[in-house]
């Protein structure tokens, strides 16, 4: 059986719905995303998240390693739990963490999870903070 969904199907439906990049109110009052994706009702499929994961965890180590000349001296596990602040922060909101990132610049470890733990950030995050501290401490995953 031949699918229907053809490469002329998906530029009309693409011209009738426009690409918006960011969730939008569509006309029906549906958040809605990308090519006319009522998240409301549909949502995303299971592999959908995880490919917004891999993506999403690829651009925060790719900001990682262009900002921070330190970054790559890090071993791969502590690597890990700064990509997974970024993520989780944003990479604005983790570059207000100004004494961790000098702790890291000098591999003061002991610092660097103290520092996570001394946050507003570990107060909303909890138990996630303590474990990545711990991490990070220790370069050794728990």
């Amino acid at each position: 059986m031949t699918s229907a969904v053809t490469s002329a199907l998906k530029q009309r439906v693409l011209r009738h719905e426009g690409l918006r990049l960011k969730v939008y109110t569509c006309p029906r009052g549906k958040l809605t995303i990308g090519i006319g994706r009522n998240l409301q009702d549909n949502g995303i499929t299971r592999s959908e998240a995880f490919y917004l994961l891999e993506n999403d965890l690829k651009r925060a180590e790719s900001d990682c390693q262009n900002a921070f000349s330190w970054f790559e001296k890090l071993d791969a596990v502590r690597r890990g739990v700064i990509i997974e602040m970024v993520f989780n922060l944003g990479f604005q909101g983790f570059l207000g963490f100004r004494r961790l990132i000098k702790a890291l610049a000098i591999q003061d470890f002991d610092t660097a999870a103290r520092e996570m733990c001394n946050s507003h950030w570990a107060v909303q995050v909890g138990h996630r903070a303590e474990k990545l501290a711990r991490i990070m401490q220790t370069g050794k995953e728990v």
